[in-house]
């Protein structure tokens, strides 16, 4: 199955803003039936058979966040603008974005990165940029699409709802 990261509106099914309910029937209905894995957690997240992970995070009733990890099997990929960003070096896909907006690495985090004017986050345990074998480093494990003001620091959150009102 293809999963296309679309910001900031959602993946597939799962549109940011959606209420709760709706979308814990949008991620079960993720789940291949044939191969319901032990670790899924009804309106939490779905462990499809090729090892790729849902989940759904939500904030007052509604989707605020959809992350997916990293597929063990080539059956699902997550893609952004035709990337592959499961099957794409992590230091490959940073170059790659960075043709089409700012991406900079988590100040918490280096070994991951922030690409926050589309609300996409990628996140890694550590780099390992140069060693393929290392896959864990070497590709991203992980990418967390959010709604406007997900990434905010606690200052830039009351700026925004002061500029709202």
């Amino acid at each position: 199955m293809d999963f296309d990261l679309d910001p900031p509106c959602g993946v597939g099914t799962l549109r940011i803003g959606m209420p709760r309910q709706a979308a814990g029937t949008a991620l079960d209905a993720l789940r291949d039936l044939g191969a319901v894995s032990e670790s899924d957690r009804p309106g939490q997240h779905v462990f499809r058979p090729s090892g790729l992970m849902v989940s759904i995070h939500c904030m007052s009733g509604t989707l605020a966040a959809v992350e997916l990890g990293r597929p063990s099997a080539q059956t699902d990929h997550v893609t952004f603008r035709g990337l592959d960003v499961f099957a794409t070096p992590a230091r490959e896909l940073v170059q790659r974005m960075s043709a089409y907006t700012s991406i900079e690495a988590d100040p918490d985090d280096p070994a991951s990165f922030i690409a926050s004017d589309l609300l996409l986050s990628f996140w890694r345990p550590f780099a390992a940029d140069d060693e393929p074998r290392e896959e864990q480093g070497y590709y991203f494990s992980s990418v967390l699409l959010a709604r406007p003001g997900y990434f905010d620091t606690p200052a830039q959150a009351a700026e925004r709802l002061q500029h709202n009102s």
